[in-house]
Formats: structure tokens, sequence, C-alpha cells
């Protein structure tokens, strides 16, 4: 999922960091990597957890440990609006966005997933377009966008003409892209908002509160399935409480708010190769012609809307 800052549009030039360019382009490799394979560390887990239940947990976890490091280096913590801030944008980026990931993963396999959220760029320009001072919509771009989402609608259907589209990854779409509406409106909003926090404080924060706020939801959220841990599941819930939660999620919280646009936007590509190659690998999930034709029919229609609205800026 791609992220905006408001002060720069795609394809302006690169502002001065305000932290280390190389902490923060290693940080931004982490996110490449790490959250690439989450997406199978997920489908692990989901074999014994319901999906609200593994948000509650693995954030949580996450939380909790990111906050007790920082409580004991006497690290600043957002307060006030701050705090509200930060605490509506992680219900919206984590909640929301990962949120619906894990509930996706129970319908869809992993490597579709990841490709159904490569669409973010489309959204993040429609909502950008739409909040106050946004970059309007250009022809061009709005073609782009087209020509993406038809490469999602080649991987709905089903079949040797496809003809039928098929309910199952119909649903898992549906899902995720009100998963990537919410992941990209809470990150725009967090770039407007200037948090006084160190982003890795902002990111603990949010983790644990959402944690915290899903395990309700799992209990109230009807669950025909037992819990039965199995230590693959319980491997993977813990690898995303590390390196999706305290790495992925610190790196990136880092990332936004040391790297333009332009260089951020690159890893939900390649989250995408690594899931689909996982995937296949672990679980082997299909991907023939119709998956890669997708894949490259909406990593087309990004371009085309990279470049226009980047030529538009400029």
């Amino acid at each position: 999922m791609a992220q905006e800052n408001p002060h720069l549009h795609p394809g302006d030039g690169e502002p001065a960091l305000k932290g280390n360019r190389w902490l923060a382009y290693s940080a931004l490799a982490a996110v490449c990597l790490f959250w690439g394979t989450t997406y199978l560390a997920i489908r692990m887990s989901l074999e014994s957890l319901s999906p609200a239940w593994l948000v509650a947990i693995r954030y949580t976890i996450s939380g909790s440990i990111l906050v007790g490091v920082a409580l004991a280096r006497g690290a600043r913590f957002p307060r006030s609006k701050g705090l509200w801030a930060a605490i509506g944008c992680g219900v919206l980026i984590l909640g929301g966005g990962n949120g619906s990931l894990a509930f996706a993963e129970t319908i869809i396999p992993s490597g579709l997933a990841s490709l159904f959220i490569t669409t973010s760029p489309f959204w993040l320009v429609g909502i950008e377009a739409l909040l106050p001072g946004g970059e309007r919509l250009h022809v061009p771009t709005i073609l782009g966008m087209i020509v993406g989402f038809g490469g999602a609608a080649l991987l709905l259907t089903t079949g040797i003409q496809g003809e039928r589209v098929e309910h199952a990854a119909l649903i898992g779409f549906l899902i995720l892209q009100a998963g990537v509406v919410s992941w990209t409106f809470g990150s725009i909003l967090q770039r407007r908002a200037a948090i006084a926090a160190h982003p890795a404080v902002t990111g603990a924060v949010q983790q644990l509160l959402v944690g915290l706020i899903y395990f309700p939801v799992a209990l109230l959220t009807p669950y025909h399935h037992p819990i039965v841990w199995q230590m693959r599941s319980l491997l993977a819930v813990i690898y995303l409480a590390i390196f999706g939660g305290i790495v992925g999620y610190s790196s990136y919280m880092y990332a936004l708010e040391n790297l333009p646009v332009a260089i951020t936007s690159v890893y939900p590509y390649i989250n995408c190769v690594v899931a689909v190659a996982l995937g296949w690998l672990m679980y082997r999930e299909p991907f023939g012609w119709r998956e890669a034709a997708g894949m490259l029919i909406i990593f087309a229609g990004v371009a085309i809307v990279k470049w226009t609205t980047g030529k538009a800026s400029r």
C-alpha cells in the first residue's frame, strides 16, 4: 500500500531528509523484504487463529515490547491532540488495512491478496484529489487507473475465456480494497497530522492500542473453529510480531517520515513478488498466465498513473 506526502506530489524532487539518508533507505529495504514475507506468515497463523484473534495477539505483543523499550529509554510519547491523531490513524492503517488482509486471506491465497493490494496507488491519487490542496485528476491518470483495475478484473475471472467471475476472489478483492482505502487515508492523515513524537514511538502506541481494541472484536466475532495451536502457526505469529510489527512497521514509519512518495511507493510491488513466490513455494498457490498477465497490467496502470501525475506536478 502506497503512502502520500501532502507537501510532495508524485514525481517531485526529493526533499531534504529529516533523518539519516542511509538509515531511511535501509528502513525501506526492510519494509520491502519483511512485509513481503508476512503474507505467507498470516496464512500460516490462520491455520490456528481467527483473523481477529491474529490481529489482537500479534499487535499486542509487538506494541507492548516497543512501548516498553520506549518507556525505558525515556522517549517522548504523543500527547493531547497528537495522541488522538495517532490512535485514529493507527486504527485506519493497522486495524482497517492489515485487519482486512487477515480476513481476506481466509478465502483467497496469500499471493493473490498481495496482487490485489498493488492497486493502492489508484486509491492514493483518488483520495488525494478529494482532499483540500490535493492535485486534481487528469484524463491520462484516469486512463491509467482504468488499465490497472482492468488487470484486477482479469484476476477475478476464471475459465479459458474469463467468462465467469470467481465469487471468493471477488469477496476477497472487495475486502482488500476497503482495507487499502483505510490504510491510504490513514497514512495521508498521519503525514498531515505532524504528531510530536518519533515515528517509531507513534508506531508502538498504534500497535498496542490496535491490538487491545481487537480483543473485544475477536470475542464478539463468530468463529466456528476452536483455537488449536500448532508449532508452525505459533512461530508464524511470533514472526509477524517481530518482523511484521517491531521491525517492519517501525521501519515503515521511519521511511514514511523521511523519504518522498516516489521512493516509498515501490514497496508494495516488491512485497507482491516476494509474497507470490513464497505462496507458490510453500502452498503451491496457483500462478499461471492469468495471474502473470493481471500483475503486468496492474503494474502498467501504476506506471501510467505515476508518470502522468509526476508530469502534471512538474
